[in-house]
């Protein structure tokens, strides 16, 4: 069967958009895990993106192989009936941590780039995702096909302002001393591992979806080039940045350093990004959460963004810090064993 490219891009779009969430497209996330190691991040960014492309890939076409219908059940494929009900339980609360992280970067954007008040953000944000998710995987897909585009443009843009400031070659090339060094060598497996394990929540019914192998696997292949384009060019804009690490952030500070005139549009494509993986991550929970209680889906979405309006109450950098690297080495062990399971097409 020949590939469907227009449904190969939209496969595309929604991984970038469920992976790009608030870490990723504010920047924080990329620091924390790859620039603030310098040279060494670099070629982190680069082992990340070949397993974004192949792991990633692979996760799609072998959910639609043993026809998933949620992450619940891809998992227990995975791992087996008892531990895997154990990750479903550790991915359900993962994703409520990270969903909670996803509306405190919202909130961080009102605050810190629109000078609004925080707390308008997250309810706007709450209000918004709900409205998408009462229309359902054609909400996600028309979103995700939207903001996508615009945050590789603006990546591009960026990188080639960043490629021709003075001093560009040294700073890509340095490597900066951290204390905690060690964990340069970890960041590409963790970071690429977290994501993909909960990308999934999105990822296995977007595939039930579209069924067509050929199809997924182009698919996750150029979603995984865009993610590494969009990790490699805001490396390169922001090793350009001083004090980078000081940031909420940083991605909107660079662009207002470097292309003031875009810089409206550039906070609300990161907005829009934030936005794009809270309804994934939502999209995800409440297919499990539907497993068990069979309740109507306004109800269920409702009470997920209690849970998770709650937890986004604290800091945003705060959570990212804390939450996204202990959640990355849990993640560890569902991508080894990924990599490890046979595939075989139907």
């Amino acid at each position: 069967m020949k590939t469907n490219w227009s449904q190969a891009l939209q496969i595309a779009a929604v991984y970038v958009g469920t992976v790009v969430g608030a870490g990723f497209a504010t920047g924080k996330e990329i620091v924390e895990f790859f620039s603030r190691f310098g040279f060494i991040g670099l070629i982190g960014i680069l082992m990340g993106g070949y397993i974004f492309i192949f792991i990633g890939s692979k996760l799609m076409r072998m959910a639609a192989a043993i026809e998933a219908d949620s992450y619940q059940d891809f998992n227990l494929y995975l791992f087996g009936r008892h531990f895997g009900t154990l990750i479903n339980i550790v991915m359900l609360g993962m994703l409520l941590g990270v969903s909670a992280v996803m509306l405190s970067g919202a909130g961080a954007v009102f605050d810190e780039q629109l000078g609004l008040s925080r707390m308008a953000g997250i309810i706007l944000t709450i209000v918004l995702s709900i409205f998408i998710m009462i229309v359902g995987i054609k909400g996600i897909f028309a979103v995700n096909t939207f903001v996508v585009p615009m945050m590789v443009t603006f990546s591009f843009l960026l990188m080639f302002i960043s490629v021709q400031l003075p001093h560009f070659q040294d700073k890509i090339l340095s490597i900066p001393f951290a204390k905690d060094g060690w964990k340069s060598v970890v960041a590409p497996f963790s970071y690429t591992a977290f994501n993909l394990s909960l990308a999934q929540a999105v990822l296995v019914p977007v595939a039930k979806e579209i069924k067509d192998d050929q199809t997924i696997k182009w698919g996750g292949i150029l979603g995984g080039l865009a993610l590494t384009f969009i990790l490699l060019s805001s490396h390169s804009t922001l090793i350009m940045l001083p004090d980078f690490q000081s940031y909420e952030i940083p991605m909107a500070v660079t662009m207002k350093n470097l292309a003031s005139g875009f810089y409206w549009i550039y906070v609300l494509i990161i907005y829009g990004e934030i936005f794009t993986s809270i309804i994934g991550n939502i999209f995800g929970l409440e297919r499990q959460i539907k497993k068990y209680v069979a309740t109507p889906s306004i109800i269920t979405v409702s009470g997920i963004f209690v849970i998770v309006f709650l937890i986004s109450l604290v800091d945003y950098g705060t959570l990212l810090s804390y939450l996204y690297p202990v959640f990355g080495y849990i993640s560890l062990i569902f991508m080894i064993l990924l990599w490890n399971k046979p595939f075989e097409k139907k």
